[in-house]
């Protein structure tokens, strides 16, 4: 099974990050620039938290607040877990779907070296299954063990 440093290294590391001082209202344009759908909070080089659209949706907007008066800190979710290059899919898969999160910083040694969300695991898995069934199909249609 392929690994997420693999993910990494198709994607690129580059990981968007803000601030907890900085508002959510900058949050989102910074999300909408990007394309993406979470930030790893950073304050000092280390993380602090993650904000996605989720904590947006239940936290701002379901209780009619305001994104522009309101810091990052306020609605982020604190508990950041973190995954590291060496694991396969299937455990990072698993780790993302049992504590229902989408989007999880890979660190190593201490630095925050990617983030991979859960289409991007999925995807890997996907694509590595596809290699897998060619590959099971060509050594079928070889005969298997006797036409090798």
């Amino acid at each position: 099974m392929p690994t997420i440093r693999r993910i990494l290294e198709r994607k690129g590391s580059q990981v968007w990050t803000i601030r907890p001082d900085e508002t959510v209202y900058e949050a989102l344009c910074r999300m909408a620039e990007r394309g993406v759908g979470a930030l790893v909070v950073t304050q000092g080089g280390r993380i602090c938290g993650m904000l996605s659209e989720r904590d947006y949706a239940r936290k701002i907007r379901l209780f009619n607040r305001s994104s522009k008066n309101t810091t990052v800190s306020e609605i982020m979710t604190p508990e950041v877990v973190t995954g590291a290059a060496d694991w396969d899919l299937e455990r990072c898969l698993r780790m993302m779907t049992q504590q229902r999160f989408r989007h999880l910083p890979i660190v190593e040694d201490g630095r925050l070296v990617g983030l991979v969300s859960m289409g991007d695991v999925v995807a890997a898995i996907i694509e590595h299954q596809h290699y897998m069934i060619q590959d099971l199909t060509s050594y079928v249609g070889m005969g298997g063990a006797e036409g090798a």
